[in-house]
């Protein structure tokens, strides 16, 4: 069997790239964006580890507290996945770009709100209910985000330079972290417990309306993708909807995508929200821990478009792979180094478990979730992967954990053996899957890159190179 690529048929050659500044624009705007999007979620996993459950629910065990604050964290993954389909479906059909604008003010406006209010000692358990309908707004509109402007990019980039130029906007993730992480650092330096829990909580969550802004000035000032474009005027009456069209001609690459998901969406809550409240559990300094992963994180911000540069001249799948090995590796080690309350072993650890184990299955999903689906259903394909993996290995993650710290007496075992598991299916699902850079494939895309070709054209082309697809699904 031959290993050598096809080159791309002219139906399926990609559309012409845009000019360097059109996509430096669109990197920036990319970036902005998820910045602002992705500021609530980490915002909030930290306020939930530091003061929600003595703000929202002070009349528990402060344990029990804990698990209840993080369960109202779980409840916005919960509410990704319906944002997803409805956006990935809007973006198919009416534009990439107006679809992460309304993602944008939908989670922005609702992080304002958080800061704004009232806590149980002013209206008892409705404070948690409305916090909860809150969170579920916010959900939803980080359904259609990450995906989406890693999209955006994608398309934008030229094909040689897309694992790198893509990856710029999975910075705004760990930056989205870094900011809030550093602002909640200074305030239980700066302020007493009282003052903190009475006041100095809601800081953070103000101050993402001027991330918000930035953002949506920004993003409205970006063209439209070419190859959307293109795609809408290939659409038609009689062309299947996008996620019928995925559910019919892509299952492998929906639950293959979903899988390899795991590891990134369970190891980021593990290293910098759950091991926060580990630290707490075992009398070691929280402010020292979080100190450990604003350095781990900045690490990663240097990383990402390294790897992601990596990922263009080796692969997708070899990058992604070692990094999720690196991380079955570091599960064990990661809980030995909180309980040594030594913070150079903790800093060492985080580095290693973020700025390689993380960062190295982060890049790759830039470009390797939007090359594994047609033009014309892409954003639906890269919303359901993104959105119902993080659901399942990331909304619940905080809360089984600390479930199972609590059924395990605080000993660590239980939640090990829960990461172990999520890091494996990632692992097994990334063996059968294809390798999808245009440079380990001889220049032709692994998917339809800018036509919005039905299926029966589509397979048309693909027959064209039987041997090249053949021997990317065998998982090469």
């Amino acid at each position: 069997m031959s290993n050598t690529p096809a080159t791309a048929s002219p139906a399926t050659a990609p559309p012409e790239p845009a000019t360097s500044k059109d996509v430096r624009r669109t990197v920036g705007a990319s970036v902005v964006g998820t910045v602002a999007e992705y500021y609530d979620f980490f915002i909030y996993g930290t306020a939930s580890a530091l003061a929600f459950n003595k703000v929202f629910f002070p009349e528990v065990d402060p344990t029990v507290g804990t698990l209840a604050a993080f369960s109202t964290y779980a409840v916005g993954f919960f509410a990704r996945p319906l944002g997803g389909l409805v956006w990935g479906h809007i973006g198919d059909r009416v534009g990439r770009k107006k679809a992460l604008v309304f993602t944008l003010l939908l989670t922005g406006l609702g992080t304002f709100a958080v800061g704004l209010l009232p806590t149980y000692d002013q209206i008892g358990m409705w404070a948690a209910v409305i916090l909860v309908l809150v969170r579920l707004i916010q959900g939803f509109g980080v359904g259609g985000e990450q995906g989406g402007a890693v999209l955006l990019t994608a398309e934008a980039a030229p094909p040689g330079r897309r694992g790198f130029l893509a990856s710029f906007v999975q910075l705004g993730s760990p930056a989205a972290y870094l900011i809030p992480t550093g602002l909640f650092a200074l305030l239980t330096t700066q302020l007493s417990e009282e003052a903190f829990l009475s006041w100095g909580w809601r800081v953070p969550f103000l101050l993402s309306i001027l991330v918000v802004a930035v953002g949506v000035f920004i993003r409205l000032r970006v063209s439209e993708s070419e190859t959307f474009q293109k795609a809408k005027e290939q659409q038609n009456t009689h062309q299947s909807a996008p996620l019928k069209l995925l559910a019919r001609d892509h299952k492998r690459e929906l639950f293959g995508g979903l899988f390899t998901k795991f590891v990134e969406a369970a190891v980021f809550p593990f290293y910098t929200v759950f091991l926060v409240t580990y630290a707490k559990e075992h009398g070691v300094d929280e402010g020292m821990v979080l100190n450990s992963v604003l350095i781990a994180i900045a690490c990663e911000l240097l990383a990402i478009p390294l790897l992601g540069r990596l990922t263009d001249k080796v692969g997708r799948k070899p990058v992604y792979l070692t990094a999720a090995v690196l991380n079955l590796v570091l599960v064990v080690p990661a809980f030995k180094a909180i309980e040594s309350g030594d913070m150079a072993v903790i800093v060492a650890l985080l580095i290693a478990g973020l700025a390689l184990g993380h960062a190295g299955t982060y890049a790759p999903q830039a470009s390797y979730f939007p090359e594994l689906f047609p033009a014309r259903a892409r954003y639906s394909g890269v919303s359901v992967v993104w959105q119902f993996g993080s659901m399942i290995a990331s909304g619940p993650f905080t809360v089984v954990a600390a479930a199972l710290l609590i059924a395990g007496d605080g000993s660590f075992t239980w939640v090990a053996v829960y990461v172990t598991a999520l890091i494996l299916v990632s692992i097994i699902a990334l063996y059968f899957m294809p390798e999808t850079a245009p440079g380990r494939r001889g220049g032709a895309e692994y998917a339809d890159w800018g036509r919005g070709e039905d299926a029966a054209s589509a397979s048309a082309a693909t027959a064209a190179a039987p041997a090249a697809r053949v021997t990317t699904h065998a998982g090469n």
